[in-house]
């Protein structure tokens, strides 16, 4: 019977979506305006004069009389021959004024008003007006909210959008397809969707950023043919669907699918199979291919086999970064205790983190392995409140960039009674991205398939409002140091440069809480230049003894083994004490694992006993000794 009695305190002892791989082209971010939302088959719209009092302002002409829809129809577009979407040319702004009184005529611009004029949905009041200085982005409600609600419908849609646009923008818009991308000088593009979100009673006071649902095809950031060839991508390989599957394929509201539906119809490059169950509308009916559409595929997938939901614009996603920024926190001591779980942290970690925490910039763990750096910065991420958005897919110069990852993002379910919004974005946690010794440089850069021709976003692009942990510092396959040189850019500047397969370099924003950790000496992986750009350094010690007892204790509690401290005790000084062997962190739980796999094995109910302990001791330390001149490894425990 082993004596569990407690010895007197030691002296000097151990230190402390199916086949979603296609591809797709994309927008100008910077530049575009979003393309003409009109149906697929419609024909362009004539420009309209303003009338006040049915008289033309401005010395126009009269607008010739309003054709009836079958006189304006035209050829039947093709999703191949006919790619560009053909600019809308806005109503021209109004010069002249009614006399007082005077009801204004009713003409179809009015009605062009009426239809596309937004109302925000019920919601929360909005944030105050000191909220983006505590999360480091701008506070629109305030200053926006008072121009939106000046003035008639007509005249919020004139000069003010084109200023916003810039001097450069045709009134029509660019050809979306066609014009060249260039998403640079700080994401100067246009963000009037973005302000708008954060505008109003739709975004809940918790949210710097809330996507609302688009109802057009302009609000989307798309055109028609590009949703055209995901309708038809989405049917190929599914090989029949019905309208509403295909709008939840898409993430687009069904009402814009049924349009694309029905042009694609008339095209003949889809028929109706039959209706699919209770319901009435083009939603419930069944869509199959038909046998015209198969050359007009086949160049389709030749371009990209991208099949999911349908991209945002590049330039929307940078704006939703700055808006959801992980800088300029204020998390505090109170506000941390309670998020790392079962870890046993000492006041030395809480006051070094919780700094760089609120800063947003990287900090740099370093110190003997087993010690709880991953699982420190774990519970760094739980720190940050509030949900973001991420969108599916990003649309880049003309190609589809995969953004959503299962495996990094943990999506949340909407609280009812919540706001509608874009379901082409996953409200998701904060994310937490750990790379460790697969990193390669390659990763870090846009990862094309020739197959689909896709892209996949890299790590720190997915990390984007969260946090990167780039951890086994120095154990990489490439070297530490041009490993640093690819951070410097990133860490000093917040923009990150990647190259597209066709050599174009894009700047994308960098928004990420960095942490670097390694169990190297840290002298022989960086240099000053790194050291300058890493704030915040912070050492993670060995736990003492005492430390050591309370890991256990909790493990205990967790595995639902009975925690016995003389078992410890017993442990400490048979094992630890006469061996010099130093304490880690990770030891109390991988010792505990053994011993209930061994009782388990024998039949016992798992327990911290004396035998099972010196079984695992013997299973779990062990020293591998090459003996000099001897070819043969002998293994030892100790």
């Amino acid at each position: 019977m082993t004596d569990f009695s407690r010895r007197p305190p030691p002296g000097p002892g151990p230190s402390s979506l199916d086949a979603e791989q296609d591809l797709n082209r994309n927008i100008t971010p910077l530049e575009t305006p979003a393309a003409a939302a009109s149906p697929v088959l419609a024909t362009p719209p004539r420009p309209r004069s303003p009338i006040a009092n049915g008289v033309p302002l401005g010395g126009q002409q009269p607008p010739e009389p309003t054709r009836s829809r079958a006189a304006q129809s035209a050829p039947l577009p093709s999703v191949i021959f006919d790619p560009m979407p053909r600019p809308r040319v806005p109503p021209a702004q109004s010069a002249g004024v009614a006399p007082p009184g005077a009801p204004p005529p009713f003409s179809e611009e009015m009605l062009d008003v009426q239809t596309e004029r937004r109302t925000a949905p019920p919601g929360p009041p909005p944030p105050p007006a000191d909220a983006g200085d505590r999360r480091g982005g701008a506070s629109y409600a305030s200053s926006q909210e008072p121009e939106r609600r000046a003035g008639p419908g007509p005249e919020r849609r004139g000069p003010p959008e084109a200023e916003r646009r810039g001097p450069s923008v045709p009134p029509g818009g660019p050809d979306r397809r066609s014009a060249a991308a260039a998403p640079s000088q700080g994401y100067a593009g246009p963000e009037r969707r973005g302000v708008r979100r954060t505008e109003g009673s739709d975004a809940p006071a918790a949210h710097r950023f809330w996507p609302a649902q688009p109802k057009t095809l302009q609000e989307a950031g798309l055109n028609a043919t590009f949703v055209e060839e995901l309708v038809l991508k989405a049917i190929f390989f599914a090989g029949e669907m019905r309208g509403m599957d295909v709008a939840t394929r898409l993430q687009l509201p069904s009402a814009l699918v049924d349009e694309i539906i029905e042009g694609l119809r008339r095209q003949k490059y889809i028929d109706i199979r039959g209706g699919g169950g209770s319901g009435v509308g083009r939603s419930t009916m069944i869509y199959q291919l038909t046998t015209f559409v198969t050359d007009v595929l086949r160049q389709i997938l030749d371009r990209n086999r991208y099949n999911g939901p349908a991209p945002v614009p590049f330039n929307e996603w940078a704006a939703a970064v700055k808006l959801q920024t992980v800088r300029g926190n204020r998390i505090t001591r109170h506000r941390m205790q309670d998020k790392f779980g079962d870890l046993i942290i000492r006041d030395y970690i809480f006051d070094g983190i919780g700094p760089a925490m609120n800063s947003g910039r990287a900090i740099f763990f370093y110190g003997p392995p087993g010690n709880g750096k991953t699982a420190i910065c774990q519970g760094m991420v739980n720190c940050y409140e509030g949900d973001i958005f991420v969108p599916h897919a990003l649309l880049i110069d003309d190609f589809v960039v995969k953004m959503f990852d299962a495996n990094i993002h943990r999506a949340v379910e909407d609280e009812p009674g919540a706001p509608s919004y874009d379901r082409r974005w996953v409200r998701c946690r904060r994310p937490l991205v750990v790379v460790g010794g697969e990193l390669t440089l390659e990763m870090l850069d846009l990862v094309y398939t020739p197959e689909v021709k896709y892209y996949e976003a890299p790590f720190q692009m997915k990390a984007s409002n969260g946090m990167l942990l780039i951890d086994d510092f120095g154990r990489q396959k490439v070297s530490p140091k041009e490993l640093l040189n690819r951070w410097i850019v990133p860490l000093e500047s917040d923009v990150d440069i990647l190259t597209l397969h066709t050599g174009k370099k894009i700047q994308v924003p960098f928004d990420v809480f960095a942490a670097f950790s390694t169990n190297l000496d840290p002298s022989d992986l960086v240099d000053d230049a790194f050291l300058r750009r890493v704030r915040y350094k912070l050492e993670v010690r060995r736990p003492d003894e005492e430390q050591f007892h309370e890991i256990f204790q909790v493990m205990c509690k967790k595995r639902g083994v009975p925690y016995d401290a003389r078992a410890v005790d017993y442990l400490i000084d048979e094992h630890y004490r006469p061996n010099h062997r130093p304490f880690a962190a990770c030891q109390p739980r991988d010792l505990l694992d053994q011993v209930i796999d061994m009782a388990n094995y024998q039949g016992q109910p798992p327990r911290l006993d004396p035998a099972l302990l010196d079984a695992a001791v013997r299973s779990y330390f062990v020293r591998f000794d090459k003996p000099a001149g001897s070819a043969p490894t002998s293994a030892s425990a100790g």
